[in-house]
């Protein structure tokens, strides 16, 4: 098996609580995967989308031995998650963004080594890993100070923290940069990029609600929604489910030559005018992108000025309208007020 994860018609269903059968009116379990497949490659940084609800936090937890499946099965590592949880726990780790962790009457420092332990990392190793990421993150003047007087942010930075040093072989995370401010994030952004091409091999988990965020760091990405995978792909090839043709923004002055009418050149799909003030604005819908090269052609031979050229392509958050129908916020846990 040469996949770094690799997960095989997962499915998991929690059983309702009272309090949510006579909210709901609903029986029957609650199903937060329903048959989940899909595989992550060796060294890949592989992403999660989904709204609230979606399965996601539940599939890492499976991933990492945290909760066993109802049914299904899957490797991480080459290792079973069921029968071989021992062996694949040393070689794996996990943050979740907003997860409350540590021991409160402990500093910074000390709760990090006390994980460097906890996975027999040495002494030696585990302070220059403790201080490098305390560096990163920011919180090298926090060291010292008890985790119950950090503000939210600086514990979620040394949750991250926590991560990376144990050096994992496959790392899962978990909206990382969940209630974090947008320098921290963008440090943090960066951190996962080098850390994953500093060693051959590395491989990277990631769910965010942050569509940027998805779009710069992942190699391919899934789509899931209602414990369901809807499509998994690289963001590009996920982006041209939305928009199949390309898009140019054109703006241009004319000249002394007569007006031109963008529906009259070979190859324009669709054509949107604007006429301004000062410009004429064209939004161009074209059957490929070497089109674009006899627009302006057609252009220049009424000797217009061209003012202004862009090729627009669809975001990830039009992919995911497409896919799920509604935005990341929707639906609330499916999980929440269930039981194992």
């Amino acid at each position: 098996m040469n996949e770094a994860i690799r997960v095989e018609n997962l499915v998991r269903h929690y059983k309702r609580s009272s309090k949510k059968k006579k909210t709901t009116g609903e029986s029957g379990p609650l199903i937060a995967l329903d048959g989940v497949s899909l595989e992550v490659r060796p060294g890949e940084l592989f992403g999660l989308l989904g709204p609230n609800g979606a399965g996601k936090t539940t599939l890492i937890k499976i991933l990492t031995t945290l909760l066993a499946p109802t049914s299904g099965e899957a490797w991480v590592d080459g290792l079973n998650i069921l029968t071989q949880p021992r062996e694949l726990r040393p070689r794996i780790n996990m943050v979740s963004g907003g997860e409350s962790c540590g021991y409160g009457v402990l500093s910074v420092r000390e709760n990090l080594w006390l994980f460097s332990q906890i996975y027999g990392v040495t002494n030696a190793v585990a302070k220059t890993r403790i201080d490098t990421m305390l560096d990163i993150v920011g919180l090298t003047e926090k060291a010292g100070t008890r985790v119950s007087h950090l503000s939210t942010g600086q514990r979620q930075k040394m949750n991250f923290c926590r991560g990376f040093i144990t050096d994992p072989k496959i790392l899962f995370l978990d909206e990382p940069t969940l209630g974090l401010d947008v320098n921290a994030a963008r440090a943090i952004r960066k951190f996962v990029k080098e850390w994953l091409a500093e060693r051959e091999g590395r491989t990277l988990l990631l769910t965010t609600h942050y569509m940027q965020e998805a779009d710069d760091l992942c190699d391919r990405l899934a789509v899931i929604d209602r414990g369901k995978v809807l499509a998994y792909d690289t963001p590009e090839n996920l982006r041209r489910r939305v928009q199949k043709y390309p898009i140019f923004e054109l703006s241009w002055t004319p000249g002394p030559g007569d007006n031109l009418d963008p529906a009259t050149i070979p190859g324009v799909r669709q054509a949107i005018v604007r006429n301004g003030d000062a410009a004429i604005d064209w939004k161009l819908i074209v059957e490929e992108e070497g089109v674009i090269g006899t627009v302006i052609a057609s252009l220049m031979a009424t000797q217009a000025r061209i003012v202004s050229l862009k090729k627009t392509e669809a975001t990830l958050e039009e992919v995911f309208l497409q896919l799920v129908g509604r935005g990341l916020d929707a639906p609330e846990d499916p999980a929440e007020g269930a039981t194992v």
